[in-house]
């Protein structure tokens, strides 16, 4: 998988009180998010964002909208997943928009990420935008300028990128990332294809969050022993006090 160069320095101290949640699909993000959340929330003002795309939560809630909710949720989930296959070129104008849109999207999340930590409100963030390393998959850039000889997605590619490096700045106080092997993601995760889990954990490491404070926990453990790692982790990082 290609790497892209690499920003300038970061101008940002990192958001205050924010946590990201990384790691492949199988390591429990949803469910160490939702008990992170629960136990900030005993200590204080928090929320949980997530920051993935079409899979996941924004598929839910786009398939609530009303009478176009389910069509236009399959459609964007079809570009999407054409799109993530970063080994094929990209299929036109209207997918190339369509992930810049949904790029677009990712921006106004973080900002919203960011308004909350200046109003003090510690976030659990459920994944995390890079620009090191290209495709959705690993929340990086969905576009590369390389895969298609289009003048429109060429500039559309390097406006993207130029959003993923702004987004790499807003660095969060802490990245908790979560590491697996594929047989066990897989057996979590029986409805994933094997070799796109395998390709995911072969990348996640080698993200570097630009230079964020990154903690690595092993997902294999047994959950109480990875949450209390991960809690551990956010003591250190965010300094807020246990509730007694």
């Amino acid at each position: 998988m290609p790497e892209i160069a690499a920003p300038a320095r970061a101008r940002h101290a990192p958001l205050a009180g924010v946590v990201a949640v990384v790691g492949c699909d199988g390591t429990g993000k949803s469910t160490l998010t939702a008990d992170l959340l629960a136990n900030l929330r005993s200590r204080g003002p928090a929320e949980r964002r997530y920051m993935g795309l079409v899979s996941g939560e924004m598929g839910d809630k786009i398939k609530h909208m009303p009478i176009v909710g389910v069509r236009l949720e399959r459609y964007l989930a079809a570009k999407a997943r054409r799109a993530q296959d970063m080994k094929k070129k990209l299929p036109g104008t209207v997918t190339a928009i369509v992930m810049y849109l949904l790029s677009l999207w990712r921006v106004a999340q973080l900002r919203r990420v960011m308004r909350l930590s200046q109003n003090g409100v510690r976030v659990i963030a459920d994944r995390y935008p890079q620009a090191e390393i290209p495709g959705f998959n690993y929340d990086g850039p969905g576009l590369t300028a390389d895969r298609t000889t289009n003048w429109l997605v060429r500039k559309l590619a390097a406006r993207e990128l130029r959003l993923y490096q702004w987004m790499s700045e807003q660095k969060p106080a802490l990245i908790i990332r979560l590491n697996i092997d594929a047989d066990t993601a897989f057996a979590r995760k029986p409805d994933h294809h094997l070799s796109e889990l395998r390709d995911k954990i072969e990348v996640m490491p080698r993200i570097r969050y630009n230079g964020a404070n990154v903690r690595d926990i092993d997902a294999r453990l047994p959950y109480p022993q990875v949450l209390e790692a991960a809690l551990q982790a956010i003591d250190a990082a965010i300094l807020v006090p246990r509730a007694s």
